[in-house]
């Protein structure tokens, strides 16, 4: 773990704002590859300042409001401190997805299309960004009661909560499981499949492996059945994301119907 990479005269340059800027440009090099030969090609640089905004703005929102409102409601001021640290990447999914909407909506463009090509460039990404967490010493895992797990150093707020403990690994892992549905993705996009259905299973596969590992996380408050903010989330899109998927798949068939009956006239 190393919260500070270098410094250049009184200036720190902290490990993660350079890895999700590595994250970024990562997912953005695999979007311009995945769209080409597509009209959003030209599109995937200009919706950055969009999903910026988007993102930004919601993932504070999601960090303040389901993750520490304790301490925010008596410090209402400093939510506005967004320099000091505390985001929430499903904050920023759902933040980030809501300007492609605007943005699609804007230039009459496919949402659904366009989520198709982003999916497996965002998931790599955010692969990328869990590194980041990582050095940064967040997203921690709660202690496993055992000699395996990472112990974080003194000055690290998993050290703080929990001291020399062995903590699970959960944002490693996680990094690792966006890994594997990246894969997942790239294989689904050799198959034809309705317009927005990788996308739809994006949301699925990630938030799937997001559920699972919150359990194994030790910095988050807990709500009703004992579930995380982040279960919560996950769980909601999971269900939503299920529906969608049986709605346009069976929107491509009736689609697929009224053609034919329409050539057998």
């Amino acid at each position: 773990m190393r919260v500070v990479l270098f410094t250049i005269g009184n200036y720190e340059v902290h490990s993660y704002g350079v890895i999700v800027a590595l994250a970024v440009l990562l997912a953005l090099g695999m979007a311009h590859y995945l769209a080409k030969g597509t009209i959003y090609r030209e599109h995937i640089f200009n919706i950055v300042p969009y999903v910026a905004v988007g993102a930004i703005v919601s993932a504070r929102i999601w960090h303040v409001f389901f993750f520490q409102w304790g301490y925010y409601s008596q410090h209402v001021m400093e939510i506005l401190y967004i320099w000091q640290g505390g985001i929430a990447i499903q904050g920023a999914l759902i933040g980030g997805f809501l300007a492609i909407i605007y943005y699609t909506k804007k230039h009459r463009l496919s949402f659904w299309e366009f989520a198709d090509f982003l999916a497996p460039a965002i998931i790599l990404g955010q692969s990328l960004g869990r590194i980041a967490c990582f050095l940064n010493g967040d997203a921690y895992g709660s202690p496993t009661g055992s000699g395996f797990g990472l112990v974080y150093p003194p000055g690290s707020m998993a050290y703080d909560a929990y001291g020399s403990q062995p903590l699970w690994p959960a944002e490693i892992w996680e990094g690792q499981w966006d890994l594997v549905v990246f894969v997942i993705l790239i294989l689904l996009k050799n198959r034809k499949w309705p317009t927005g259905v990788l996308f739809l299973a994006y949301n699925i596969l990630y938030s799937f492996g997001r559920f699972n590992l919150e359990w194994l996380r030790g910095d988050s408050p807990r709500y009703m059945f004992n579930w995380t903010a982040g279960q919560w989330t996950s769980f909601s899109v999971i269900m939503v994301s299920v529906g969608l998927i049986v709605y346009l798949v069976l929107h491509d068939r009736s689609k697929v119907q009224l053609a034919g009956a329409g050539k057998g006239i």
